[in-house]
This record gives structure tokens, sequence and C-alpha cells, in this order.
């Protein structure tokens, strides 16, 4: 039966070439629009090369310092310092690793009497790459007691090694980062700026420059970031327990001011909306209006697809009658015209999953760089890997047939109430 369905939805396209090519444009168009949409959201949460954990991700980003016994609406809110950071955060031991790491920051680069360059640089630990999945090329990365003493080793990306050696075996070469000498220790695959907690194009340990000194309130604040690695994302709460406690025996020790982190460590989709300091992300409104934007992506193209699909089925209503009289159910006519809508659907889900590809890499760059922390150097580099989730292909399922239920169910049901003697009689 479900064979006989294809072979008459095929049939009724090619006999309607102009009102079957519409319908199908029209759905693919939709599935399109809906599905950039979804991969705009999933570059952000989906877990792909360097940073392959976001599943068992959280992350520490900013920090509130207010007065003790005052309100925390009158504080002050910024990154970490090195200090709070790595007591807060560094020293758990529910995670299965803990980095702390900078903000980026851009930094002139060359080699010795070379023409400078400027580059993104993010100071780091050892745990950095435990946590985030860099793929090395040459070298390796900095140890623990490089990162502890402070070495003035670095990590850079492939095309930085070719910018300042012409290739990218420049392991024991130096580095000139701000008119201080660096060790090359290893090279890394350039990384998106799309994997923003991962990206920079050196990586150095922070103890290897003065940030530990770049603070403020009372060395509470700074330049640094979390993030946390956890074995499995059930232990998430684990986690959060550990840290809530760890805050709470730092604030005690603290004299006049108070401390809190407003809800985090976060998970993935939380921190890629946590945009403010001051302020916790409402991710019910987020969610909500996400929600919003689908219905509306699904059900204004459906509307005007239905009335096609309307269409052809008035034309078949001689033969829907000859089915109804040979005792063919309201409800076999429904799944019928169902099915055959189906196909048609799926075969625009197809062409709007490839049109919505095609988008995404070739204007991913400008689409996808909506951070008001662009990276200096690099545009987003978008490619299929960050792109093709299963996740993707499941959503695409749905939208079809969510779209099929929506712009054939009324054509159909009204299709089979028509009168048997009505149908015969093309009325």
């Amino acid at each position: 039966m479900i064979k006989q369905y294809i072979q008459q939805a095929i049939y009724q396209l090619r006999a309607q070439p102009v009102l079957s090519a519409i319908s199908v444009l029209g759905t693919a168009l939709a599935i399109c629009l809906i599905m950039v949409i979804v991969m705009m959201q999933q570059v952000k949460t989906e877990p792909y090369a360097p940073e392959s954990n976001r599943d068992r991700m959280l992350y520490v980003k900013w920090m509130t310092v207010y007065e003790k016994n005052g309100s925390i609406e009158n504080s002050s809110n910024s990154p970490l310092s090195l200090k709070t950071a790595r007591t807060c955060g560094r020293s758990l031991t529910t995670a299965e690793a803990v980095t702390v790491y900078s903000m980026y920051s851009s930094m002139e680069a060359a080699i010795p009497k070379g023409a400078p360059f400027s580059v993104d640089v993010k100071q780091t630990d050892e745990q950095f790459w435990k946590v985030f999945n860099l793929s090395f090329v040459d070298g390796k990365p900095f140890d623990e007691a490089s990162s502890e003493a402070g070495l003035k080793v670095a990590v850079i990306s492939e095309s930085v090694a070719k910018a300042l050696y012409g290739t990218d075996k420049v392991v024991g070469h130096q580095l000139e980062l701000d008119y201080s000498s660096y060790k090359i220790v290893g090279v890394v695959k350039d990384v998106s700026t799309l994997a923003s907690e991962a990206y920079a194009q050196v990586w150095i340990p922070y103890f290897s420059t003065d940030i530990q000194n770049m603070t403020w309130n009372a060395d509470l604040m700074g330049l640094m970031r979390v993030a946390i690695l956890a074995n499995s994302k059930d232990d998430f709460s684990k986690i959060r327990a550990e840290f809530d406690a760890k805050v709470k025996e730092y604030g005690d020790g603290l004299k006049e001011a108070a401390i809190s982190f407003r809800g985090q460590p976060d998970n993935q989709e939380v921190f890629s909306y946590r945009k403010w300091a001051n302020m916790e992300p409402d991710m019910k409104s987020v969610h909500n209006r996400r929600m919003l934007v689908f219905v509306l992506l699904l059900l204004i193209p459906a509307i005007n697809l239905s009335s096609m699909t309307q269409s052809r089925l008035n034309q078949r209503i001689t033969e829907i009658g000859i089915r109804r009289s040979f005792g063919c159910s309201r409800g076999d006519i429904m799944w019928q015209v169902f099915c055959e809508n189906l196909v048609l659907t799926f075969v625009a889900g197809f062409i709007g999953v490839l049109l919505c590809f095609g988008f995404v890499l070739a204007f991913g760059s400008s689409l996808l760089a909506t951070s008001t922390l662009a990276m200096n150097n690099s545009a987003p580099v978008v490619n299929l890997f960050m792109l093709m989730h299963f996740s993707t292909f499941v959503y695409a399922f749905l939208f079809c047939l969510l779209m099929n239920l929506l712009s054939s169910g009324f054509p159909a049901w009204r299709a089979s109430r028509v009168a048997i003697t009505n149908a015969l009689n093309n009325h």
C-alpha cells in the first residue's frame, strides 16, 4: 500500500508540474529557513572539535563583588582574577579536568629581527589541552611543570607558523610576543572563532606574563575564566555543589567584600546566552521566543501550501468518490492524502536541507559572526563537521512531518467528508 501511495505521489508530481514545482520550492524554502535558524543555534551549543565535549562542559564567565551586608544591585561585575579562578575553580575535585584561561588579547608576534604582526593570544594552563581537544600537527602542549613555572613556551596555530617561518614544522624555534621571546613547543590546526573558548592563534602559560597582577577589587576580579569538564553531565549537580562550597569558603575569608556568581557554573547553552555580567539569562524566554519563531515559520507557509494541496485534490474528487463507493473509508482517504503529500514534503525537505547547508557554508562567516567580542584576526570558519549532527537530521525530519501535517491535514479532512454523490458528479 505504501508503495502504491509513493507511485501515486510521483504520478501527481508529473501530472501537475507547475503546481508541484511551486509546492516543492515553497516547502524547501520554508524548511531551509527553519534549519538555518536551527544551525545558528547548534554552532553555539552542539559539540564539534576542538570543543568536542560541550555536552559535558560547565563555565564560569563572570563574577559579582559587592559590600558585605550590602545590596547585590550595587555591585561590580567582571571576569575573575587568576587567584579567584584557581581558588574556586581550578581546585575542584569532582570534575575530570578544570582549566583557567584568559579572555583573548592581541599581541605583536614576530620571529627574531622579523616584522611584527598582530595575533590573538590566550593565556592558560596545562589543563586546557585536556578540556579542549586541539589537533597537533607538530610538537605537543606545554606541561604542568612549564605552566606552573611560568616558562616562556608557546603553542601556535598553523597559519601563524606559516606566516612566521613558511612551514608548520617550527617546534624549537623562537617567537617574539610583545618583544618577549617564547620557545615554540607545539603547532595546532587553526581553530574557528565559533569555538570561542578554545580559539586563539597563540597559547601561552598565564604565569609567563604579569596577568596575575592585572586585578582590581582587592585582587578578586581580573581577566580570567574557568572551563570545567565533567566526567558525565550527570555530575553537574555535584560539581555545582562543590563550587558553591568553595565560593562560600572563599567569601567567608573576605573582610569587606561579598561575592556571587549568579547561578554559575553554566552549561553550554546557558553560557552562550550569558552576555551580561550583572544579569542571568532568562532561558525560559529564550526557549519561548525560539518556539514562536518555529511555529510562525511552519504555520505561514503551511497555510499557503494547504491551498495548493486543496487544488490538487479538487481535480481528483471523482477518483475519491469512486474509491468511497467501493467501500474505502474516510480514514483511508485521509491516510492516502497524507502519505502522498508526505512524499512531496520529504523531497522538498531534502532539497531544503541541502539549500541550508549550502547557504550556511557560503555565508556562515557573516551570518554567524554575532559576537560583540569578535576576534581580530580570523573570520568565523564554518565547515560540515560543525553543522552535521544527528540532531540536525532529527530536526529536519520532524519539521517535514509537521509541515506535511499542517499543509495536508485540513484538505485531506475536507476531501474525506465530500458526499459520494457529489464527488462522483465532481461537485
